[in-house]
């Protein structure tokens, strides 16, 4: 029997052979071949590794730390990872969140981002790919620049905290949610197309198929825009994409 999150303190201060920063991961996985290849990969790196074998586990375990990046299984023996994943969000989880799976297809990638992944990796991978894409999504989810908050029309957004403040309510940004909005802010008043947006932010190329940047352009424009969605902060330019209007347009 697993017990849950075995924390490997021991590497905390380590200095990773990438020279990049250390990260703190949790992997869900409960295949042992598995979980200890990415254990030994990751501790050599450097990395701090808590490790879960089930969905019960990683239930409790994820809100618990403040992770960097965590590596999540989509077949644990008691529930599936989406369904972790769901909950995670649904509890406030904003951590990255990789899916690994052996499931193929855009069927699956669509679900799995729906449900709040930050990237998809298909079993089997590289590991010097995976750690690449870790590496990627530390980043971006890092928020330690010198802006604390900015203002969207009634909207505050809180950049530390990832907390979109309106009304009086406060409403978390998922990582990628708060990295579609970063990419908006970066380049406001431009127009970005989907396929853009779906490179910078997802890492994908042009698919014609998903929908994903929509549907997460109306989960912004829900928190961003309150009930005025007649006039929303977040404007589609037919055709061509999305623009984040200038302050002077609100």
């Amino acid at each position: 029997m697993h017990s849950p999150a075995t924390h490997d303190t021991g590497m905390l201060h380590a200095v990773p052979l990438d020279g990049g920063p250390t990260m703190l991961v949790l992997i869900v996985e409960d295949d042992d071949r598995v979980a200890q290849f990415l254990h030994r990969g990751l501790h050599e790196e450097g990395h701090t590794v808590d490790r879960c074998a089930t969905g019960e586990e990683a239930l409790k375990q994820g809100p618990s730390q403040p992770y960097n990046v965590v590596l999540l299984d989509w077949a644990l023996p008691d529930m599936d990872g989406v369904s972790v994943l769901r909950r995670w969000r649904e509890a406030g989880v904003t951590a990255p969140v990789i899916m690994l799976t052996a499931r193929s297809g855009v069927d699956a990638t669509v679900l799995a981002l729906d449900a709040g992944a930050d990237d998809y990796i298909e079993k089997p991978f590289s590991f010097e790919e995976l750690l690449a894409r870790m590496r990627a999504h530390a980043r971006r989810s890092d928020t330690s620049g010198d802006a604390t908050s900015v203002q969207i029309g009634e909207s505050m957004i809180e950049l530390r905290k990832r907390v979109v403040r309106r009304d009086g309510v406060d409403h978390e940004l998922t990582a990628r949610e708060f990295e579609l909005l970063d990419l908006f802010l970066k380049n406001r008043g431009e127009v970005l197309s989907r396929s853009t947006i779906l490179d910078r932010v997802w890492g994908m190329s042009h698919d014609p198929t998903t929908n994903v940047v929509d549907v997460y352009v109306r989960y912004l424009r829900s928190k961003l825009d309150g009930e005025d969605t007649e006039a929303s902060v977040i404007e589609t330019v037919r055709g061509r994409g999305y623009r984040l209007r200038p302050e002077d347009e609100i």
